[in-house]
């Protein structure tokens, strides 16, 4: 089990973004060639990201990509949730899904303990900060 290509891709771009300081501004080209993300997907990436208020986006010559002020205590957890949604461990916590093993519309064992688990993968990505990373 792994997280997504497209997530692994938004944290590399996000960690780039955060070991520039405050302020600092990279173009798509730049994000692509220091992250080895091809420069298509940084953009979709970085278009995401933008629209979660996790960057900004600035066109022009002067333009680029910079984190969005407010994000000094940004998570890893951030960012998965922003690419792929809320964490869950299996298919069968998702409100939606029809659960064969319940009785009584009652959460079967495995999916209480695939909840315990999903909620303790949350915890564990909410203590991974990029700040903390770069010893800031």
């Amino acid at each position: 089990m792994h997280i997504t290509l497209q997530t692994d891709y938004a944290i590399r771009i996000t960690d780039l973004l955060f070991s520039g300081g405050e302020g600092a501004r990279f173009d798509a080209k730049t994000i692509s060639e220091r992250t080895d993300v091809p420069q298509n997907f940084a953009l979709k990436i970085l278009r995401i990201l933008a629209e979660k208020g996790i960057v900004n986006s600035y066109k022009g010559m002067k333009g680029g990509y910079e984190l969005a002020k407010g994000t000094e205590q940004l998570s890893v957890y951030d960012i998965v949730t922003a690419i792929e949604g809320t964490y869950k461990f299996s298919r069968c916590l998702d409100e939606h899904y029809n659960c064969t093993r319940s009785a009584n519309e009652l959460p079967c064992s495995y999916q209480r303990a695939f909840a315990r688990i999903s909620q303790n993968v949350c915890e564990e990505l909410k203590k991974l900060k990029f700040c903390e990373m770069h010893g800031k």
